[in-house]
Order: structure tokens, then C-alpha cells, then sequence
């Protein structure tokens, strides 16, 4: 059941992992999102035959029909990752036989999904799109409520509830981000990263904040100094840390789930 769940998941992850590489492509360009997916060299219209997630990559080699221009490798590892995140997600979270994990796997998959978006968008571009942020937020909070609806236990603590939970977390990951950069004028980071702060807050909730975070800047260090220590970066240089947060989110989700005695103690105290 679980390996059916796993590939169920990770198939779902590979169609939407193109389609997020899709809309990825026209917000950096600035195109709508209406018509059919398109070579970005030739501009011609991609067949469907050509657009299946992984198999049309390496069924091409890597170029495009048309014009024979080479694909990035970005695709596939987009889509391939997306998957892979899709069904570690499923298989963690996803009870058949209960409806409210039904709605907690919708709300971290399209969750997960949006954060992909802003994933790339940072790490390629070093800005985060407000409209993937105010929808991220607009998505959580009435997830958040219909889950408190859901899973209601009769005089449960208030930081028990979803959306009280989310909104403690969200609040305290914003306030020390937002701070930073007010008080460097956005030198040490974006005002986007304490709004990005905020919405995954709401996504993993309290005390998961805290691990997320932790975790964030322990990976942003350690990259930061591999970068500086390989020539790649100066110490003035800048590093996205949307990529960071999102990463250490998404391990403060999954790892109590998979090592709950290494985390309960952790958990306990909070």
C-alpha cells in the first residue's frame, strides 16, 4: 500500500513539477499563463508527446524538436525533485482512511507547490514575487480553520488549533527577519524573506518553526562558507536565503515524522 501510495504521489509530483516549471518561465518573463507550453529559444509550440514530465527529456537528448537548442537540465531536475517531495509528503502525511489527512496532505502538497515556485524565483532571480506570497497566505489561513473544524477535540489548548499554532509560528519566524532587514536596509536580507518567514510559519506551525528555523541558517552558513572557501562568493557577496527557509521548513515537517523519539524531547519541552 505504501509503495502505491509512493508512486501515486510521485507521478501527481512530476505533472506538477512541469507545470511549475511552465509558470516559473512566464513570470520571469513576463508572459500570461494561457496557451500551450513553448520552446523558450524557437518560441514553438511544444507537442504533448514532447512534455511528458522526465521521459521527453531524455527521449530527446536534451534538445528541443524544432530548433534542436538545448534544454536546461533545470527541467527534469525540477520536475524529478517536485516528485520525489510529492511522495514524501503522501506517504507521510496521507491516511485513507481519514478525511482530515486528506486535507492536511491538499494543504502541504499546494503549499509545497507554490514554495517550489519561490524556490526558483529567489535562488535565479534573488526576489520573491509578493503575489506567490499574498497567495500562499490567502491559501493557509481558511486550510488552517477547515482543519481546526476537522480534528475540533473537545477543550484541546488554544495552541493545539491549526491556525492558532500557525499564526504563533508564522509571527515569530517574521519578527526577527523583518527586523534584520528594516535595520540593515535589506544589506543582510529582503523584506520578502520575513513575508516568506511568515508563510511557512503557517504551513508548519508551532514549535516546527523553531527547528525550521534553526536548520535555515545552519545550511545558509555552512553553503555561505563553501562558497567563500571555493572562490565561488566574496565576503560581500549575497546569498538567497528564500532557498534556506524553504528547505529547513520542509525538514522540520517531515524529520519528527520519520524520528519521533529523536524529536519528542525537543517537542516535550515546548
Amino acid at each position: 500500500m505504501t509503495k502505491l501510495v509512493f508512486l501515486d504521489f510521485f507521478i501527481l509530483g512530476l505533472l506538477i513539477g512541469s507545470f511549475l516549471n511552465a509558470v516559473s518561465w512566464r513570470m520571469k518573463e513576463g508572459i500570461g499563463l494561457g496557451g500551450r507550453s513553448m520552446c523558450p529559444v524557437c518560441r514553438r509550440k511544444i507537442a504533448w508527446y514532447d512534455n511528458i514530465p522526465l521521459v521527453s527529456f531524455f527521449a530527446l537528448g536534451g534538445k528541443c524538436r524544432s530548433c534542436r537548442a538545448k534544454i536546461s537540465w533545470r527541467y527534469p531536475m525540477v520536475e524529478g525533485a517536485t516528485g520525489v517531495l510529492f511522495a514524501l509528503l503522501g506517504t507521510t502525511f496521507f491516511l485513507w482512511w481519514d478525511v482530515a489527512s486528506w486535507v492536511l496532505t491538499a494543504f502541504y502538497l499546494v503549499s509545497a507547490g507554490i514554495l517550489v515556485l519561490i524556490f526558483l524565483s529567489d535562488l535565479e532571480t534573488m526576489e520573491i514575487p509578493n503575489i506567490l506570497l499574498w497567495i500562499g497566505v490567502g491559501w493557509a489561513l481558511p486550510m488552517l480553520l477547515i482543519l481546526d473544524v476537522l480534528r475540533s477535540v473537545p477543550n484541546a489548548s488554544i495552541w493545539s488549533l491549526s491556525l492558532h499554532s500557525g499564526v504563533l509560528a508564522g509571527l515569530v519566524a517574521f519578527l526577527p527577519l523583518f527586523l534584520m532587514a528594516a535595520l540593515s536596509k535589506e544589506k543582510w536580507m529582503g523584506m520578502g524573506d520575513g513575508f516568506l518567514a511568515f508563510f511557512l510559519g503557517l504551513v508548519v506551525g508551532w514549535p516546527h518553526v523553531v527547528i525550521a528555523l534553526v536548520l535555515a541558517f545552519g545550511m545558509g552558513a555552512a553553503v555561505g562558507i563553501a562558497l567563500i572557501l571555493f572562490g565561488k562568493k566574496g565576503m560581500q557577496s549575497q546569498v538567497p536565503l528564500g532557498p534556506f527557509l524553504i528547505l529547513g521548513a520542509l525538514l522540520a515537517l517531515l524529520l519528527p515524522k520519520w524520528f519521533p523519539i529523536t524529536f519528542g524531547m525537543f517537542f516535550w519541552y515546548w
